[in-house]
């Protein structure tokens, strides 16, 4: 069993922010996937499913961000699980937008959900790190988090959040390799050799045979020639 964890903040206010981009990943993966309605429990919205052969318990704290924390230990605590089963979904602003990486363990690099994770279950889990790019200074970086997604970031956002649905079982089977191949097969899919991302082909229709308009005597008349 599998516990993943999207990090956010609860509420309409901040359901578009760039923070809030771990949410939007759970949701992805719980409705692609077939999973369990969404209920209230471990002070968050939890749902469960499978993914491949495993068993995963989604996970979005309700906490605040500032918080989660107290919601994942509660959880892993529960299942008995340790920090080696819980793989976390964060915004990342030291990667560009729509990239992605996967690292286990490590610091939490200011990140508050992250920080407050530390606090309650240590460093040795996984996470997800999902780029939303940096505004450019520190001081700035509070509004762009809970500022949300600008309508030109939305075809990056949509695909990276398929890629992400795409390569969840292989991220569940403990394949990283697989998953982050299925993220950039959405998010940067081969090019032609133009340059362009390449376009499936569709299937042409044969051309129409044109009719001929010659009279019957002409046609008779052709085979003697």
């Amino acid at each position: 069993m599998q516990l993943w964890i999207g990090l956010g903040n609860p509420g309409a206010k901040y359901a578009g922010n760039r923070h809030n981009i771990g949410f939007m990943a759970l949701d992805r993966i719980a409705e692609d996937h077939g999973f369990a309605p969404w209920r209230t429990k471990f002070q968050g919205q939890l749902s469960e499913g499978k993914l491949g052969r495993e068993k995963v318990i989604l996970l979005k704290p309700e906490t605040f961000m500032n918080l989660s924390g107290q919601s994942v230990g509660e959880a892993m605590r529960f299942y008995k699980l340790t920090p080696a089963d819980v793989m976390v979904f964060h915004d990342e602003l030291d990667l560009a937008p729509g990239k992605c990486r996967v690292k286990q363990g490590g610091g939490h690099a200011g990140h508050n959900g992250l920080r407050s994770i530390h606090q309650h279950i240590g460093a040795d889990y996984g996470r997800v790190r999902l780029g939303i790019g940096h505004p450019g200074h520190k001081d700035r970086v509070a509004g762009y988090v809970l500022s949300d997604f600008a309508k030109a970031d939305q075809n990056w956002l949509d695909d990276l959040l398929r890629g992400i649905s795409d390569g969840a079982a292989d991220l569940a089977e403990g394949d990283s390799g697989r998953f982050l191949n299925a993220v950039a097969l959405r998010v940067a899919p081969p090019r032609s050799s133009g340059g362009t991302k390449a376009k499936p082909e569709l299937p042409t229709k044969p051309s129409p045979v044109a009719e001929d308009s010659r009279s019957p005597m002409e046609k008779l008349m052709d085979k003697f020639k």
